[in-house]
């Protein structure tokens, strides 16, 4: 019985990551500093695409004027999404994107905060997929 209990548990924690980790590709979240606030844990780092590493406050001030941001530009296609929770509160998602016709392949690790405010990403890291030739 114990075990279904933290095998669901485990389910609502990927399922919360994933979630939040969509919300974090909608124009409306990128634009938003107070959401997008919501959203990074307060020690993010990230690893771009483009190889830059990112800290938490560079990522709020650029986001939304990074791909993705406008309405009516070009938007993240997410597909394969897959997520496990490493440790209680702790989320890995693996998954690819294409936005503008590039493809990255994608894994952010999630934690859910002591302080109530849910899961909050702590890392992501973004690979370019070179065409196949």
């Amino acid at each position: 019985m114990d075990r279904d209990r933290d095998r669901d548990r485990d389910a609502e924690g990927v399922a919360e990551a994933v979630a939040r980790e969509m919300q974090l590709m909608s124009p409306g979240v990128r634009t938003s500093r107070v959401l997008t606030d919501r959203l990074l844990d307060p020690e993010f780092t990230e690893v771009g695409a483009s190889g830059r590493r990112w800290d938490r406050e560079a990522m709020l001030a650029a986001l939304p004027d990074l791909e993705g941001a406008a309405e009516d530009g070009p938007r993240y296609e997410p597909t394969g999404m897959t997520g496990v929770e490493l440790a209680p509160g702790v989320v890995h998602l693996t998954y690819e994107t294409v936005i503008d016709g590039r493809r990255a392949r994608r894994s952010s690790i999630w934690r859910k905060s002591a302080d109530g405010t849910g899961w909050r990403m702590y890392h992501h890291q973004a690979t370019p997929v070179p065409d196949a030739p």
